[in-house]
């Protein structure tokens, strides 16, 4: 183990972390995504410091593969959108930098400082110490050197990792009240890594269960979403009803969250996903794991309704019970789709109206307009309507054309 020291005031050397070598925190490197290192590589080659920080650390020395890969460093998010053409900047708050490959996004962000901004603006960077204090939970403290394949530690998070304990780094009066979303995420670590959490975050949790309600319908769709797709759901949501938490994240399911039923769903939820990030079986769809989350909970009761009739129902029953969850109204149609068709029922012809969410480049929200339009005769172009020539034809007609002289013999006839 080696020390990494800094200078006070006074100009004496006092230690600021531990480092651990390769010996000691036995990473594979194998695990780290390529387009993860390339950015790494870029960004420590323009004289920035970079580090791989939160879950993909905490998962790599579990001896998994991470599903996301978060990096920090020292440089601005304009550097960072300099550097990257494939980059966007996000947030008002505090600006991340979002690296887009294919599917795939890395999202980076600048070290904060400890200090309070004014006016909502948070973006006062600092250096990788004061930004190691702002971070949740120990076990998602621990920053790696991926160029010197060195793990730094400067909050004795590796301590919690020998014991398996969760520690919470700010302080409690203050961590769950200014990000009540941080009590789901304490429920979860422990449930996917199998850490116990200390008692006083514990003790916390049910003093401060209530401030989830003030939490937006955004973020907490978000976090239903991640729990769906952690492979642990079945423990995660057990745990939150325990904390008196899943009440306010899912009011309508919690009342049945304890049904024999509804937890095999889960199971069988759970054993999917896991052999989906192990390769055995292809990825579940959010439509899909909607459908294991409610299956058991729709009720068919009118056998005289029409097919549509029944698909109506089915999708109001599906949004009382995820309430206040706002998927799209296409994952949502799927999944009634889904449950009609397992029950045994009709499906009705165009049931699902609304198309696939398309995330586009430069707009982190899903947008239908993403997709390019084909500018055909079948297609006029918007504007243009009734037009039955192609974008191409118009242009071409454009152009000037050249008089037409006929050859001296055919003038005569």
């Amino acid at each position: 183990m080696l020390i990494r020291y800094k200078q006070d005031q006074s100009g004496k050397s006092i230690p600021v972390a531990k480092i651990y070598t390769q010996d000691e925190h036995k990473i594979d490197t194998k695990r780290i995504d390529n387009d993860a290192l390339k950015a790494i590589k870029k960004l420590h080659a323009s004289g920035a410091e970079v580090y791989i920080v939160g879950g993909a650390v905490r998962d790599l020395m579990l001896g998994n593969v991470p599903k996301d890969f978060d990096l920090t460093t020292s440089a601005s998010p304009r550097q960072i959108h300099k550097l990257f053409w494939n980059s966007r900047i996000i947030g008002k708050r505090f600006k991340l930098v979002h690296l887009e490959y294919g599917d795939k996004i890395i999202e980076v962000s600048t070290f904060r400082s400890g200090e309070d901004a004014s006016e909502g603006n948070n973006n006062i960077f600092g250096t990788v110490e004061q930004d190691a204090k702002r971070r949740d939970f120990s076990i998602n403290a621990l920053y790696y050197d991926a160029i010197k394949n060195q793990v730094l530690d400067f909050n004795d998070s590796m301590k919690d990792f020998k014991k398996k304990k969760i520690s919470s780094i700010i302080d409690l009066k203050y961590s769950f009240k200014e990000d009540p979303v941080r009590m789901l995420r304490a429920i979860k670590y422990s449930a996917s890594t199998g850490f116990d959490l200390r008692w006083n975050v514990r003790r916390s949790i049910k003093a401060n269960a209530s401030e989830l309600g003030k939490v937006s319908t955004s973020r907490l769709t978000e976090e239903v979403n991640k729990i769906l797709s952690s492979g642990h759901s079945k423990e995660i949501i057990h745990e939150l009803d325990k904390y008196r938490l899943l009440v306010f994240l899912l009011p309508c399911f919690s009342v049945y969250s304890n049904d024999v039923n509804v937890n095999k769903s889960l199971e069988i939820l759970d054993k999917k996903v896991i052999d989906a990030k192990r390769g055995k079986a292809p990825e579940i769809q959010r439509a899909d794991m909607l459908l294991y989350l409610v299956r058991d909970l729709v009720i068919f009761t009118d056998e005289e309704m029409t097919a549509r009739q029944r698909f109506k129902e089915t999708f109001r029953q599906v949004k009382i019970l995820i309430s206040p969850m706002t998927p799209s109204n296409y994952e949502v149609e799927v999944c009634c789709a889904h449950l009609l068709g397992s029950k045994g029922y009709t499906v009705p012809r165009g049931c699902i109206r609304h198309s696939k969410p398309v995330r586009t480049m430069g707009n982190p929200r899903y947008k239908n307009s993403g997709r390019k339009r084909n500018y055909n005769k079948k297609s006029p172009r918007r504007g243009n309507k009734g037009n039955g020539k192609s974008f191409e034809t118009k242009v071409e007609d454009k152009t000037p054309k050249k008089r037409k002289t006929l050859h001296p013999n055919k003038q005569d006839s």
